[in-house]
């Protein structure tokens, strides 16, 4: 069993999706996650939408089936909120579901039951709608930053910030260097290196961590 420096184990891992969520930020995640799994981590990953839907069409037009519907009474050890569709104002996408709200309300109900939660690129502005930023560090992708310094955020200079129970990352690929230090903070680097040697794929920028959170 993975077990948080908080003391609860990191197993059950969701994507949560909407419609207009960029397809990167979701599924490089989710890849990533999969991977992890496949090389021995004790992962249960899965993507779920808010309310039962048969599929979600994503910012570039795909189509996915969603697994399930948030379990929010009951909620996974982490959820990875994707972004999409905030820095020019779409109907569909991170700002059309901070306008309407669900999501945010959903996300501080689950933070609050312990949830972790992970943010890529403007995925972050819904927690910050939720005000699960507020006084905490935090980073975004580079086209919203304004808009998350208009918030009760502290704005952090990284590709990731670690905070402990809320990680959020930059624009778009940087959802795979989320994944891959939360892989290596909460199984260990050897299975982070294994998935990145994987994906061929070499980790960027810096991730920056709160003092006290360790794996």
């Amino acid at each position: 069993m993975v077990v948080r420096a908080e003391g609860a184990a990191m197993e059950s891992i969701a994507i949560l999706l909407y419609d207009g969520f960029d397809e990167l930020d979701g599924i490089g995640p989710f890849e990533t996650f999969e991977m992890a799994a496949d090389a021995g981590a004790p992962f249960d990953v899965s993507l779920v939408t808010l309310d039962d839907r048969e599929r979600i069409t994503a910012a570039h037009g795909l189509r996915l089936e969603p697994d399930d519907i948030l379990p929010v009474a009951d909620p996974p050890d982490l959820v990875v909120v994707p972004g999409g569709g905030w820095n020019d104002r779409r109907s569909q996408g991170a700002w059309a579901e901070a306008e309407r709200g669900t999501i945010p309300d959903a996300l501080a109900r689950v933070h609050g039951a312990g949830t972790t939660l992970a943010s890529v690129c403007t995925g972050g502005m819904l927690l910050a709608r939720a005000g699960i930023l507020d006084g905490r560090p935090a980073v975004t992708h580079g086209g919203a930053l304004d808009d998350l310094r208009a918030t009760d955020a502290e704005v952090v200079d990284a590709r990731v910030v670690d905070d402990g129970d809320v990680v959020t990352a930059g624009g778009i690929t940087s959802g795979l260097d989320l994944a891959l230090h939360l892989i290596e903070r909460f199984v260990d680097a050897e299975t982070a290196a294994e998935v990145a040697a994987g994906m061929e794929y070499d980790r960027r920028g810096e991730v920056w961590v709160s003092s006290g959170v360790g794996g």
